[in-house]
């Protein structure tokens, strides 16, 4: 794998190679990706076509859970979506065996190529995009196929253009375009969820069910069969894609507050609110889901009033509950306008009683 650095927020993504040879020359492609999902496993074998510039009769895959749904010696129970693209391209799959390399023995020694000349070259270079990632691979893989054989006369390109190449079946007149099928339920916060990002839809279909149509570009939501909706796919660690159209009206007003807006506001309206603000901003795991409480607090501060919501906040921070739901509950119950219980300091000196023996009692080693 090889790291991807985010320039905004330095965050690391470990990108995968796929790795593709034809045997009979070596011919070697190889081409990164973000995951190992179905959708990465797919373009990573249409790329490998159009590199090649032909379809093979055979494609021999790893028996892996992206491609094979039930593995057999014998009948091997492929994905329906793997199933779907080698009828595209009239190849038929024939998975290797279970811990049987041997099956596959020219993509193991590509595997090998790829880690010695390629990723180990490249372990101290620092990249900030799949595609810089990618523009670098393109450049060794060329460098690797003109390279000519220890061993033997030519390289792999000559051996290819020789034999590989009058052997392979000619590409499709259209690149197979994959795309999943998914239904879902709106959740309260009116998104839909793929692959761990969070897309908008409109917010009168909250609770209801829609289909998704995900494809390497885009996520369609349909409801009752039209179309509600469409986005952008998303690869970045951004989570939320949210058009504000989508946004209740109660939403909207609060769409232009920003983490510095929420800790003015909550400066003015008083100490207490402040310090649980700030609290809430560093206890959460993420800033969205502080930033998300803290516009909580807002709507509180709406409903029952700054001097309400301040003495709240000041009994949440007393019992170090720093949540929305906390406040919520204190103002909802009227716990913010009992008399907060004082605490008894008492003495440390004893009373003085006839049965209470000093330490004269017991002498002055005592």
């Amino acid at each position: 794998m090889v790291p991807i650095v985010d320039a905004d927020s330095g965050d690391v993504t470990r990108a995968s190679i796929f790795v593709a040879v034809l045997p009979a020359s070596n011919y070697t492609c190889f081409r990164a990706f973000l995951d190992q999902q179905a959708g990465s496993w797919i373009r990573g074998h249409v790329y490998a076509y159009e590199f090649f510039g032909g379809v093979p009769s055979l494609t021999v895959p790893d028996n892996t859970k992206t491609a094979v749904v039930q593995p057999c010696a014998y009948e091997p129970q492929l994905s329906e979506l793997y199933q779907d693209m080698a009828t595209h391209y009239g190849t038929a799959i024939v998975p290797a065996r279970v811990r049987k390399p041997r099956d596959k023995a020219a993509v193991e020694v590509g595997v090998q190529v790829v880690q010695r000349w390629v990723l180990a070259a490249l372990r101290h270079r620092t990249f900030f995009s799949l595609a810089e990632l990618n523009r670098e691979l393109e450049a060794r893989q060329q460098q690797i196929n003109a390279r000519p054989f220890r061993r033997m006369a030519g390289s792999r390109r000559e051996l290819y253009e020789r034999l590989d190449r009058p052997a392979l079946r000619p590409l499709p007149a259209e690149r197979y375009e994959w795309l999943e099928w998914k239904t879902a339920t709106v959740g309260p916060d009116y998104h839909v969820e793929v692959r761990q990002h969070y897309y908008s839809v409109p917010s009168e279909l909250v609770g209801q069910r829609v289909d998704m149509r995900v494809s390497p570009v885009a996520i369609e939501v349909l409801h009752r069969n039209r179309r509600v909706t469409s986005h952008l796919r998303c690869y970045t660690n951004q989570k939320f894609i949210t058009k504000p159209e989508h946004m209740p009206s109660a939403h909207r007003r609060y769409a232009a507050w920003t983490p510095q807006r929420l800790c003015a506001w909550a400066a003015e309206t008083g100490p207490a609110t402040a310090e649980l603000v700030q609290g809430l901003m560093e206890r959460r795991p993420h800033p969205e889901q502080g930033f998300r409480s803290a516009m909580g607090l807002i709507s509180l501060g709406q409903r029952y009033g700054p001097e309400r919501l301040e003495a709240a906040c000041r009994r949440a921070l007393d019992a170090r509950a720093y949540s929305y739901r906390s406040v919520q509950s204190i103002l909802r119950s009227g716990l913010d306008q009992a008399p907060t219980e004082k605490r008894v300091h008492r003495s440390s000196a004893l009373p003085l009683h006839e049965n209470i023996r000093g330490a004269a009692y017991y002498g002055e080693d005592a």
